[in-house]
């Protein structure tokens, strides 16, 4: 099993900045991406930013030249550098993982989510 603990959310006036951490661990063998997530209330689950084993990152429109995906190199512990924040950018953010389960099948794990609010 795999478990994935975000921290670092929180309430932050527009233009501000928050860092998002995310730490996965549990039985990993292999992971083709590591990412954000971030669902507002009454909007569907949307991706934010994705990295790809091969260390392509990838990021939603609304979020370029603002947010930072990072990773730190040889762990499952990814960052989401947050600056210029919006009151449209206020969600909960999920931490996922997609890992190999060892038999076949890739997985999507997913962390328990962290609210970020921004006021305007």
């Amino acid at each position: 099993q795999v478990q994935l603990v975000e921290s670092g959310g929180g309430l932050v006036q527009a233009g501000g900045s928050l860092r998002l951490s995310c730490e996965a661990s549990g039985s990993i063998s292999s992971v083709a991406s590591m990412g954000w997530y971030r669902q507002a209330p009454g909007k569907q689950r949307e991706l934010v930013a994705v990295q790809s084993s091969g260390g392509r990152t990838n990021y939603v429109d609304s979020v370029k030249d603002r947010f930072t995906f990072s990773k730190v190199n040889g762990k499952y512990t990814v960052f989401l550098q947050m600056n210029g924040l919006k009151p449209e950018d206020t969600a909960v953010y999920y931490c996922t993982l997609r890992g190999y389960d060892g038999i076949g099948s890739w997985i999507d794990y997913w962390g328990q989510g962290t609210q970020v609010t921004v006021s305007s």
